[in-house]
Order: C-alpha cells, then structure tokens, then sequence
C-alpha cells in the first residue's frame, strides 16, 4: 500500500478523537468535494461523522483493533481512489501534511511521517537501520 495513504488513513483516525475534528473534517470534505464530487463529500463527511463516535468509543475503552479496523477501512478507500486516479497522491499529501497531522498531538503526530532508509553493504559489511530504537548484541 502507498506509504501517503498508510499516513493518511491512520491520522484521519487520529484527527477524529482530537479537539481539531471539526475543521479536520471540513478539511476532508473540501478536498473530497475537490477530487470527487459534491453529493460524494457529503455522504463522506456524514459518514466521518459516525465513524467518529466509533472511535471515541473506542478509545474510552482502549480497544486499538476497532482503531486500527477504521483507519485499514479509510486506507482502502483512498488507495482505491489513488489507483484509479494516481495524480491524486500529491493533492493526498498536501492533505495530510497541511491539515491531518498538525491536527494530531506531537506524540501521534511524529508517528505518522514516513521514513525512506537506504544502505549498501560490500564485502563482509552488516547494515543495521532503525526508525527508532536499536539495541545490538552479539
């Protein structure tokens, strides 16, 4: 799966349960209204809004996997979206980083991003590559 779509999917999920969700969900149904259509936004925005109780539910009784179901839900949609139409990405990215993640706590926030790590290892070389910790013991 694209790694914009993976981001985008679980912060929508993470904007739902933030005091940031109205103006995160305009901002969705905005750009939805932009790459779709009205009557499309609409049904998105209504639905956003039920989802949305699910997920504070949820997250008042720490069930993760009815998170985690919701934002796979949302990642399918907009894959979908980017496979028929792929210059959608960039107007995806646009939407993540300009309004999906700074809606988010710094913790959440920083979880979100992607992380690109290349190595070249010759001869007898080891690579070792962490996006957080590592711990090595030989």
């Amino acid at each position: 799966m694209d790694p914009v779509v993976l981001a985008a999917g679980t912060a929508l999920v993470g904007a739902m349960a933030t005091d940031a969700w109205q103006q995160t969900r305009i901002a969705v149904v905005s750009w939805w209204r932009r790459v779709r259509s009205d009557q499309e936004a609409e049904e998105v925005g209504t639905e956003l809004t039920e989802v949305r109780a699910q997920i504070l539910r949820a997250r008042e009784a720490r069930d993760a996997d009815t998170e985690q179901a919701v934002a796979g839900a949302w990642q399918l949609r907009l894959q979908q979206m980017l496979h028929e139409d792929p210059a959608l990405e960039q107007e995806l990215r646009r939407l993540l980083d300009g309004e999906l993640t700074p809606a988010l706590p710094a913790a959440e926030g920083a979880r979100i991003g992607s992380l690109l790590m290349k190595a070249t290892a010759s001869g007898h070389g080891r690579v070792y590559q962490a996006g957080r910790d590592q711990h090595i013991t030989e």
